[in-house]
């Protein structure tokens, strides 16, 4: 990937790219305005492990959105911070960063987590003192069906993406029988399971559906996958596991046809799984610069910041900061221009109607987006050839009624 190292090249992202992400040029002496106190926005996501790639995207494309769009905050009198956390992927460890988090009182916003396993946990430290969560890519619905008024996301469900694998499936892919596996953690089994309650719905054959934690030899589950011999092969998880599952399922001859869903959304999945990866369908709720036009800008100054481009979900934090910043501002402004309770602030997110990177976002009752989208891919040689193939803005469901 070219780098750019002319010293213009930041500038050359313009007052116009900057004005498209929603930013505001920071008045003259705003860090020396910040006489009121210091403000913090904290980050959870996965920095280290298999999985830090997109944990990393999680956390600078929040670093960007506060760099470019605090000067509203700034010019209330506070300094903007960001707290990056490492929850590793681990609940234990999310739940231990969650407790450090709320003890800082200076911290008024999480923009976290990518593991739904981390995420649910964690969200009820935040809610002990509501602390608000805005998510950018955790999709089980239990994040927001308990109702907790600090927990919101600018994403999609996991009930309504393994609906429309499964009827991509079903009525794209012309498959007739379908065998499912999944890793056993929340975010994997339970999309597994939409996919299976969908798949018998519409009258596919689920001629399995298995868990596993297996990383390297899959032997002992492709084995009777192979004498099944299903159509397709949906894989609920992460593409750590996913790659060598599909990359060793070819090299045993097994024809299907591979899906699976947002956790598979990186390009590690091509450079773990090779040729058995490609031509593969995979589901996200984490579009790039083809899906949104405003992304463009956003994509440019990530590459000119970080020097590589945005891993998905990089551009769902971007937005999921920028509503965070705007209710920090709005609390502040209720508060009369004092520090602002955490409370205020969660309340705030609630009410934020924005127009971002992702498309327009306004959260329901249970802090889901209002309408989410969905989006299809088939993988291609190279990452950058992925070929999106079907588009979907689909409705969150209501509240389930006690």
């Amino acid at each position: 990937m070219k780098r750019r190292h002319a010293a213009t090249a930041i500038w050359g992202f313009g007052l116009a790219a900057l004005l498209a992400l929603g930013g505001a040029v920071p008045a003259p002496g705003a860090a020396q305005k910040a006489a009121k106190g210091t403000i913090k926005i904290a980050t959870q996501s996965p920095l280290s492990g298999e999985l830090a790639a997109l944990g990393e995207g999680i956390k600078l494309g929040t670093q960007l959105a506060i760099e470019k769009l605090k000067g509203n905050v700034e010019r209330l009198g506070f300094k903007v911070e960001l707290v990056p956390f490492d929850d590793q992927a681990k609940p234990e460890v999310g739940v231990a960063n969650a407790r450090n988090a709320i003890a800082d009182k200076e911290i008024l916003v999480v923009v976290g987590h990518f593991n739904s396993g981390v995420a649910i946990p964690s969200s009820e430290v935040y809610k002990e003192v509501s602390l608000a969560m805005i998510s950018p890519a955790n999709t089980n619905p239990v994040v927001t069906d308990r109702g907790l008024p600090n927990v919101s996301r600018v994403c999609g469900r996991d009930d309504v993406q393994g609906a429309v694998a499964a009827e991509f499936a079903a009525k794209e892919l012309k498959a007739k029988s379908i065998y499912i596996v999944h890793n056993k953690n929340q975010y994997g089994q339970g999309i597994a399971e939409f996919v299976q309650s969908t798949a018998k719905r519409l009258g596919l054959q689920v001629l399995g559906f298995e868990g596993t934690e297996e990383r390297a030899n899959f032997d002992p589950i492709l084995t009777p996958i192979r004498a099944k011999n299903p159509d397709v092969i949906f894989f609920g998880g992460e593409y750590p596991q996913a790659a060598p599952l599909f990359r060793q399922a070819r090299e045993k001859g097994i024809k299907a046809k591979f899906m699976g869903p947002d956790g598979l959304d990186s390009t590690e999945l091509l450079k773990l799984g090779g040729d058995g990866v490609v031509g593969m369908h995979y589901t996200t709720v984490a579009g790039g610069v083809k899906e949104y036009p405003k992304a463009k800008d956003f994509a440019e100054a990530y590459r000119q910041k970080f020097g590589k481009d945005p891993e998905p979900f990089a551009a769902q934090s971007y937005d999921a900061t920028a509503i965070g910043l705007k209710a920090i501002e709005a609390a502040i402004k209720e508060a009369g221009g004092n520090f602002p309770t955490r409370e205020a602030v969660a309340r705030a997110v609630r009410n934020i109607k924005y127009s971002g990177i992702t498309g327009n976002i306004e959260f329901d009752e249970k802090g889901d987006p209002k309408k989410a989208t969905y989006l299809i891919y088939q993988v291609g040689k190279e990452w950058k050839d992925n070929k999106l193939v079907k588009r979907l803005e689909i409705a969150a469901p209501p509240a389930k009624k006690v």
